[in-house]
This record gives C-alpha cells, structure tokens and sequence, in this order.
C-alpha cells in the first residue's frame, strides 16, 4: 500500500475499470461514432433563437463554440468534431468554419488553429466522402 492516497484511488479506479467487459475494447473514436447528431430544428429550440427571438441562432452560437474550443488550444478532440458536424446541421457552411477557425489564430497562436482546423477538416472531408457514397447510390 502506498502512502499517497491519490495513488491509491487511481490504481483501484484502474482495477475496477478493468473489470468492465467492454473497457478493452473502448476508444474515443467509437463512442464517437455512437453519439448522435442533433437535428437543426432541435438546435434552433434549445440552443438557438426560437425560445429567445432577439438571442443567436443556433449555428452563431456553434460557430462561437468552435472559436472557443480552438482558443483552448484544440484540447478535445471529440467536442470539436461534434462541435463542427452540429455547426453543419445548423446551417454554416465550409468556409464559415474554415473563417471561425483562422480568426482564432491571433489569440490562441498558429499550433492551436492548425490543430482545430485539421481535426475540422477531418469532419468536412468524412462529410464530403458521405455524400459523394449518397450519390452513387442514388444512381
């Protein structure tokens, strides 16, 4: 036993995680992949200007979201690809966000907007790859 009881607490959280049965199998990308993407309509009454007319609308309010999560220096990946995929929904559009981004260079340096805007681009171009896939279908 340690004297650190800090120590402790993580190595029985550690223990304890591992007796989970899915725990090996779990990684960031996969939950993920099984959060869902809120529809425009329910963005607009909870987070945008249905209740609150004069307030912002749903995607200004993203698109400042994604500034601050980049001002962070881009720290959590998955909040800033749902950040962007919502900010899709909501109505921005590519160079919206490509502009949110840049902006952020001159507070929060070139690492932190290089960073957000890769991760961004990562949710453009998986968006782009999904519609190009609708289309051969559809034909």
């Amino acid at each position: 036993m340690t004297d650190n009881p800090f120590e402790a607490m993580t190595k029985q959280m550690q223990e304890m995680a591992k007796s989970f049965p899915a725990m090996d199998a779990f990684s960031p990308k996969g939950f993920e992949a099984m959060m869902g993407l809120m529809p425009k309509d329910m963005m607009e009454t909870f987070f945008g200007n249905k209740l609150n007319p004069d307030g912002l609308d749903a995607k200004t309010r993203l698109l400042l979201t994604l500034a601050g999560l980049t001002m962070q220096g881009a720290q959590n990946e998955v909040v800033l690809r749902q950040t962007v995929r919502h900010a899709v929904e909501a109505g921005a559009h590519k160079q919206q966000i490509i502009d949110t981004i840049g902006q952020m260079a001159a507070f929060a340096g070139i690492p932190a907007m290089n960073r957000a805007m890769q991760l961004a681009q990562e949710v453009l171009d998986g968006d782009a790859a999904d519609e190009a896939k609708d289309k051969e279908r559809d034909a």
